[in-house]
């Protein structure tokens, strides 16, 4: 598949859109005051140790207290035999929890330790940390504390064994293990050998400052946005990368010549008039990645609801009745829904337990391609993913791995007026409120009279419908209520003065 890589740069944000056919697959937001952690590597201070729980909270310096596992610790190493094509060691297989020290015997509070950020801080959540230190390469994942290596399960199976043994002789007895990571599948020894030196260096440079920095220090920085471009988003297919600033790009131009000199022909400094993301209207498809509704060309749309703990998406046929039968507007509906849902996941970067509400479908057969259809979408997302197919209940579960906040997450807020309920209340039942509250307040103070203070709808409707109800109350409380319009508040906000 030909891709387009998009680089807008400014000081405060970097943005990055990965174009197919014209159309945007993928979105990352960098910004300088909320740069992501995942990567990082600090010297923790333990804060507190929980047995119950074979947990730990560990100070790295944030405003919340990261959380280890008792699995992440690196007495687990030597029972992971993992090969994933991944940065973050602790992404690999869990270990026997049997075989594993307590916690409480291997931590205490007020100890240092080294850790590695998996997980970035989502919603109230803490940091997620392991203790098993990786550092990632362009074509290698170095893991300084086991001797292990593995080959990416990526690459076929019959190439695993000839890559692992050349991979024993680059690497020596110098200690540490490797992970080949998918590109470097075809990479010559030179190139693995310049790999392994630049992670061997970057290790000794970990170590050295472990011993330097008082704990909750940043030890080690993952790369930024634009050089993460290169390492892990430039695929065979990819034609361009164009970036808007000449700073940046020379610098990155410096970058890829030295670590990714393959990369180096794609780079293309854009000086167009126009801003770069204004030519596939990549702003337009950031707006739409933000709303609940996703129109499908055939008529049809989905609803994308995400929570704190999954993402629900429900398949609507709405206008789309062009199929011969009602089976097959329903079939072809799903169809373009899987390769729309698949997309939107991306773009959008939904992580965690994700439930689809395919239209149901009476027909296996169609029920079976549609499953394909989105396996095969799903096929090319950099993020892993596992489908568990359709449930009981015709809904199709699966998970995508998350690693940073959602596309949602990083640019929105929630609402002033709603607090995130995404609905408000009724004017009617916002008057109704106050009417009950000036009640309340009348039975336990004796004021001159009581002022409302409201939005302009809720007061409009005290003066016209609600007004019958408004003077009655104010002849049972024996007490004079004014009313005064603020259009400045939100429609569920009032106050009520006492004067």
């Amino acid at each position: 598949m030909q891709q387009d890589i998009l680089i807008n740069w400014s000081p405060q944000e970097t943005r990055v859109a990965v174009v197919e056919h014209g159309a945007v697959q993928e979105l990352q937001v960098e910004r300088t005051l909320e740069r992501g952690l995942v990567g990082n590597v600090y010297l923790g201070k333990v804060a507190r140790v929980l047995p119950g729980m074979q947990s730990a909270f560990i100070d790295i310096g944030l405003d919340r207290a990261a959380f280890l596992h008792v699995a992440d610790l690196m007495s687990s190493i030597n029972s992971r035999h993992a090969e994933p094509d991944t940065q973050a060691a602790g992404a690999l297989t869990t270990p026997n929890m049997a075989a594993l020290q307590p916690i409480e015997k291997q931590l205490f509070e007020g100890q240092a330790v080294m850790v590695q950020v998996l997980k970035d801080p989502i919603g109230t959540k803490g940091a997620r940390l392991t203790a098993q230190i990786s550092i990632a390469g362009r074509l290698l994942v170095f893991l300084p504390q086991d001797n292990h290596i593995g080959v990416s399960q990526k690459i076929p199976a019959k190439q695993r064994d000839e890559l692992r043994q050349r991979m024993q002789v680059l690497a020596g007895n110098l200690g540490g293990g490797f992970i080949l990571r998918t590109n470097g599948e075809d990479a010559t020894d030179a190139e693995l050998s310049e790999d392994i030196a630049y992670l061997r260096k970057t290790w000794a440079r970990i170590k050295d400052a472990s011993v330097r920095l008082p704990p909750a220090s940043v030890l080690h920085q993952d790369l930024s946005l634009l050089q993460r471009v290169l390492r892990d988003m430039v695929v065979e297919g990819t034609q361009t990368i164009r970036i808007d600033s000449r700073e940046q790009f020379e610098s990155l131009k410096t970058f890829a010549a030295e670590f990714m000199p393959a990369t180096v022909q794609k780079l293309q400094l854009y000086t167009g008039e126009r801003p770069i993301f204004d030519l596939f209207n990549i702003d337009e498809d950031i707006a739409r990645a933000l709303g609940r509704r996703v129109d499908l060309k055939s008529g049809g749309y989905l609803i994308i609801d995400q929570t704190e703990a999954l993402t629900t998406v429900d398949v609507n046929t709405g206008g789309f009745v062009g199929a011969r039968n009602f089976d097959d507007t329903i079939f072809k509906t799903n169809l373009e829904a899987s390769q729309a849902i698949a997309r939107q996941l991306r773009l959008r970067n939904l992580g965690g337990i994700v439930i689809v509400d395919f239209i149901d479908m009476v027909k296996e057969n169609h029920r079976d391609a549609v499953l394909a259809e989105f396996q095969k979408q799903l096929a090319r997302d950099r993020i892993k993913t596992t489908v568990n197919g359709f449930s009981t209940l015709g809904l199709l579960e699966m998970t995508r791995k998350r690693t940073r906040e959602s596309l949602a997450h990083q640019l929105c807020e929630p609402c002033d007026a709603c607090m995130g309920k995404g609905v408000v209340k009724t004017a009617r039942s916002v008057t109704y409120d106050i009417l009950r509250e000036i009640l309340r307040e009348a039975r336990q103070f004796n004021p001159r009279e009581f002022r409302v203070v409201a939005s302009p709808k809720v007061i409009e409707l005290f003066l016209d419908e609600e007004s019958q109800h408004l003077a009655g109350l104010s002849d049972f409380i024996g007490k004079p209520i004014s009313l005064q319009a603020e259009a400045a508040m939100a429609q569920e906000q009032y106050d009520i003065v006492l004067l």
